[in-house]
């Protein structure tokens, strides 16, 4: 490594001026099933208030965290002890929501949990009702994006969240104040994420997971050269069930 040098501000102001910015992110919920969107329309949250509305009041977002947790080793090496990673957590993200005069935003997250502990099947109203959980595919949505951008729009990092679903939503305080937005903060938590797009086209062009576009290969040769993997791996394992339906523009 050489050895530190006084260097000219213009050596370095093309880095520390081109910085993201908080202020510029998307959120768009999807992927939730049917009995819940259905619990949820009944109660007048639409599934056009879902899939558009609701992300816009989002107010304020996190770009989600993950850790590995470890397990020390000792054996190995003489003397040595070594952390080994073998499970990966994702933290639980917290999200901030402008509340829209019709309270949908209040009515989607509440209704929401409600469904959740809505197993038991009987009415709220009378004594001695009790909670039940019901099943995790039936209230867990699979297709909540977040995409981090800037004004240019050049560049994006995205994340799809999976098994999301609102673990508690906070009180909102309200008072004969001053009048302000009423806001509410609803903590979520995910069974995992990934970074970078996973549609089919992003997969065609080979730029999911934030992978970067072969240079010098066009989409012909790409598809071309999945075909042959595809029909290669199909030779070698004719019953893997993932080598159906994988080519690229079958039917």
């Amino acid at each position: 490594m050489p050895a530190p040098r006084p260097r000219k501000i213009s050596d370095f102001k093309p880095t520390l001026t081109n910085l993201a910015q908080t202020s510029h992110y998307q959120l768009t919920f999807g992927g939730l099933p049917t009995a819940l969107r259905q619990h949820l329309n009944v109660r007048g949250v639409g599934y056009r208030f879902i899939t558009e509305t609701s992300g816009l009041l989002c107010s304020a977002a996190v770009i989600p965290g993950s850790s590995l947790a470890t397990a020390d080793i000792v054996g190995n090496y003489m003397g040595v002890s070594e952390k080994m990673a073998h499970t990966r957590s994702f933290t639980e993200i917290q999200l901030e929501f402008y509340v829209d005069n019709e309270y949908k935003t209040v009515k989607f997250f509440e209704h929401w949990m409600e469904f959740i502990a809505s197993g038991s099947g009987e009415s709220q109203a009378q004594d001695g009702y009790y909670f039940r959980m019901v099943y995790p595919e039936d209230y867990k949505c699979n297709q909540t994006k977040l995409v981090k951008f800037d004004r240019d729009y050049d560049n994006a990092i995205e994340y799809t969240f999976y098994g999301m679903f609102p673990q508690s939503m906070n009180s909102i305080p309200v008072n004969y104040g001053n009048s302000e937005i009423l806001k509410t903060t609803v903590t979520f938590n995910v069974d995992r994420y990934v970074a970078g797009r996973f549609d089919s086209y992003s997969l065609y062009r080979g730029r999911d997971n934030n992978k970067q576009s072969e240079s010098g290969v066009s989409d012909e040769q790409r598809l071309g050269r999945t075909r042959d993997e595809v029909a290669e791996n199909l030779v070698n394992n004719p019953f893997d069930s993932g080598n159906f339906n994988t080519i690229p523009g079958a039917q």
